[in-house]
């Protein structure tokens, strides 16, 4: 009998948000004040939605070996048996956020004669 692999979810304030991660490792930092956090994991995105947040975190983080984030950073964390959807939330309200696509510029267009 196989024991499974442990997983956690680790909640963090990280320049004014709050990050929920999923990670297999994690445990005290070599660096002093600090928790090691390792083996992120996000959603394979197989299926036909795509969390344009989770695909967020996985840009930011990826080639990412481990994580050492202050430990006054850390809000939670918890060892669950089920990985669930990686977020980005507003610090202050709690609300998830998304990024908004770039600006988006106008066509060229020439002035109307409006007098005519």
């Amino acid at each position: 009998m196989s024991t499974p692999k442990k997983l956690y979810k680790v909640i963090f304030l990280n320049h004014g948000k709050v990050y929920e991660i999923y990670a297999k490792r994690i445990a005290a930092s070599d660096l002093y004040g600090f928790t090691y956090v390792a083996e992120l994991s996000f959603s394979s995105g197989d299926g036909l939605l795509v969390d344009p947040t989770e695909e967020k975190l996985k840009e930011e983080f990826a080639g990412t070996q481990a994580l050492h984030l202050p430990m006054h950073s850390i809000i939670r964390v918890e060892e669950v048996l089920e990985r669930g959807v990686a977020k980005i939330r507003d610090q202050l309200t709690g609300e998830k956020i998304m990024p908004f696509p770039g600006p988006m510029r106008a066509p060229n267009r020439p002035p109307s004669d409006s007098g005519n």
